[in-house]
Order: structure tokens, then C-alpha cells, then sequence
């Protein structure tokens, strides 16, 4: 089996794969566009920023497995991955610490303004004047959108400044947000109108795409920062922009909407010239300490996939199907028993929408689980039965 790992891991990850049994090729310096001139000869692909678009999953005749090396996905056209029966799995957890340690540095670059002291020294200027008028972090309120891993850990490296920590997520309660020792929001808008430093950490959704909007953006505080290590989509780039010119506001982002997909030229960006802004190179993740433990956690996938299987970590598995029966067979555990199965529910048109077997201790008997799509007749619940030197007892289910 032949995998392609089109951005840069660990050597050590590359030859853990090989001693899977693996034919790997390292080309991290691949594109979009580059990979669907090369899937076809691999079965397995793995990326970190690279983007895996409609066309390239579609010239992967051979492609049963893309993941990727890091927690979200929204540089892998799902859709179409799921239309050709491609498993995607990701790394979740693997790099929180990493972008939360980044997301924290902006806070204080921000505060201490460190880029501006580092270029004006460079350039020969003394502007300590200048560079002696910071806030200071302690007792600044900071509100976390988004309590997942990231968030999570960020609010921990901020509680040790003896900042006051306020959070919003949809799974937050208030409950959890007191066991946290946490102040609990009720809204963003209730978080922005509230915290000094606002930092956002969560999955580019329909939901989250540009839930930090102009309203939102013109209710911050005078003085306010803004982190993003999330997505670039989450935020009104030109509102952003707008605040930022205003001087109204500060920014420190890790991710941007023209971020380059080249690993290493010159380009332009739309927040050249823009002030009150720093910018990193989208390397919230990149640490030898998150790349290790993911490039870990790719081994791991590979792994069960190859030998058991099992996808761990898979995100484009259907959440719920259609099915409003389910067919339980317990039966003999010997070969044609479930394909006798399946063809009397062929012959009827129904479709197995999800489907189960298991073996119980022994390998005498098992026991088959088939979600359907409508409800098998009598005719052919008698037909299943029937075969009593092949089925033990047949039970028909109506799903909710």
C-alpha cells in the first residue's frame, strides 16, 4: 500500500510507517494542484496545511484514507471525499497546548509591544519612551470564545498572569464554568462587552463563519485585543481591518484569508501597512512537541486502519441515516449466511443503511445487526428464518 505525505513530519514518523509495511514518499513541498497530477498511485494521503481539493480526491482512484495531521479539516473538500467512500480522520487535542502557548504570546507581544522594540532596535533607534507605557496582563479581564482544548489551556497560562478568566462555548454551562473557577457568559456579545482580551478558538462551521462580524467588532473595547489562532473565516476581515486602521483596537493573528499556500516565497497580503496588528505565519501548531505527537497520532490511524480496519478519528462518518427498521440475525457463524441475508433484502429493494456483525466467544454463533431503509415483509422475514441450519432467531426492530 503506497501513502504520500504532502507536508513535512518527523523522519521518525516516515519510518514508523514503513515498518508497517508501508511504501511512503515524503513531498512536502506538493500543492493543491500538484497533488491530483500524483494521488492516483496512492491509497493513503496525509497533510497538514496542504489543500485537498475536489479534483484531487477525484484522481485518487486508489484513495481510501486522507488525514489530517492536526485538528481541523476545512483544507479537505469533505463532500467529495464523502461521495467516494474516502475515510477522513484528523489529530484532535494533539497541538492545544502549542497554539495556546502562540495565543498567549500575542497577548503579551501586544501588551509589550516585542515586535515594534525588536525592529526599531534593530534599525538603530532607542524609543524607550515609547516602549514604557504597556497596560500590564494582571487583572485585565480575557474571555475565551470556544472552550476546547485551545481555549482550555489558554485560560490556564492566563489565570497563572492573574488575569480574570470569562468564557463562552456552546457546550459551557454554568455549572462546568464554576467547577473551572471560570466566569460563565451567556452570549459572545455578552463576553465582548466585557473582556479586554478576546481570544477565539473554535472549528470553522455555517455557524462560526464569521461570527466575529462588524457589529461585534465596534462593540470592543477601546484598547481591546484581538487574538485569533482559529480560522481566518470566523472574522469580517474588513471590519477587522477597518478597527485596526481606526486604532481602536489591536490584533495579534496566527491566520488570515490570503495566507500563502506556498511554504517559503515573497507574497502580498491585504494587512500590509496595516497597524496595530501582528501577525504570525500560521504556526499556532508548530512545535517539535505538537508535530511529535501528532505525527504519533498519524502512525496510530495508519495503524488500525491497515490492521483492524477501524478509522479512529473519523470525521465524515454520517451521523444518523434514514433507517427506520433494524434487523437483529443471530445465526451460525459460517460463510454464505449473511450474503443469503443480503439477497433476500436485495430482491425486496430495501437497503442496508448501516450493518454490524459480531462474534461471540467460541466463534459458534454471532450475531448480525442491519439498519434498513424500509420494513422487510413477513415473506422474507419467514425466508431469513427458514434457513434454521443458518439463523438461530430473527428479531425486527422499529427505530425512532
Amino acid at each position: 500500500m503506497n501513502v504520500l505525505i504532502a507536508d513535512k513530519l518527523p523522519e521518525y514518523c516516515i519510518d514508523d510507517l514503513k515498518k508497517l509495511g508501508l511504501n511512503v514518499t515524503s513531498n512536502p513541498g506538493l500543492t493543491a494542484d500538484d497533488l491530483k497530477n500524483v494521488l492516483h498511485e496512492y491509497s493513503i494521503l496525509v497533510v497538514r496545511s496542504t489543500k485537498v481539493n475536489a479534483d484531487a480526491i477525484k484522481s485518487g482512484k486508489k484513495l481510501s484514507l486522507i488525514i489530517r495531521a492536526g485538528a481541523g479539516v476545512n483544507n479537505i473538500d469533505l463532500k467529495t471525499a464523502s461521495s467516494y467512500g474516502i475515510y477522513v480522520a484528523n489529530c484532535p487535542g494533539k497541538n492545544s497546548i502549542a497554539v495556546a502557548e502562540l495565543a498567549m504570546g500575542h497577548i503579551i507581544a501586544l501588551d509589550r509591544k516585542i515586535p515594534d522594540n525588536v525592529m526599531d532596535f534593530r534599525n538603530g533607534t532607542w524609543n524607550k519612551a515609547l516602549y514604557s507605557k504597556a497596560t500590564g496582563l494582571y487583572g485585565r479581564k480575557i474571555g475565551v470564545i470556544g472552550m476546547g482544548q485551545i481555549g482550555s489551556e489558554l485560560l490556564e497560562r492566563a489565570r497563572s498572569f492573574g488575569m480574570e478568566l470569562y468564557a463562552w462555548s456552546r457546550s459551557l454551562t454554568p455549572e462546568k464554568a464554576e467547577d473551572m473557577e471560570i466566569n460563565y457568559c451567556k452570549s459572545v456579545d455578552e463576553l465582548i462587552d466585557t473582556c479586554d482580551i478576546i481570544s477565539i478558538h473554535v472549528a470553522l462551521t455555517d455557524d462560526t463563519r464569521g461570527m466575529i462580524d462588524a457589529t461585534r467588532i465596534s462593540k470592543m473595547k477601546p484598547g481591546a485585543f484581538f487574538i485569533n489562532t482559529s480560522r481566518a473565516e470566523v472574522v469580517d476581515e474588513d471590519a477587522l481591518i477597518d478597527a485596526l486602521k481606526e486604532g481602536k483596537i489591536s490584533a495579534g493573528l496566527d491566520v488570515f484569508s490570503d495566507e500563502p499556500e506556498f511554504k517559503q516565497g515573497e507574497f502580498k497580503s491585504r494587512f500590509d501597512g496595516v497597524p496595530n496588528v501582528y501577525i504570525t505565519h500560521h504556526t499556532g501548531a508548530s512545535t517539535v512537541q505538537a508535530q511529535n505527537a501528532v505525527a504519533d497520532a498519524v502512525v496510530e490511524i495508519v495503524d488500525k486502519y491497515i490492521n483492524e480496519g477501524h478509522v479512529m478519528n473519523w470525521v465524515n462518518r454520517c451521523e444518523s441515516t434514514d433507517a427506520k427498521w433494524q434487523l437483529v440475525v443471530r445465526h451460525f457463524d459460517k460463510p454464505g449466511v449473511i450474503a443469503n441475508v443480503m439477497t433476500d433484502l436485495k430482491a425486496a429493494n430495501i437497503n442496508a443503511e448501516e450493518f454490524q456483525n459480531v462474534i461471540f466467544a467460541g466463534k459458534i454463533a454471532a450475531c448480525c445487526t442491519i439498519q434498513l431503509s424500509s420494513e422487510p415483509s413477513e415473506e422474507i422475514l419467514s425466508s431469513i428464518r427458514g434457513r434454521t441450519d443458518e439463523v438461530i432467531s430473527v428479531d425486527l426492530i422499529q427505530l425512532n
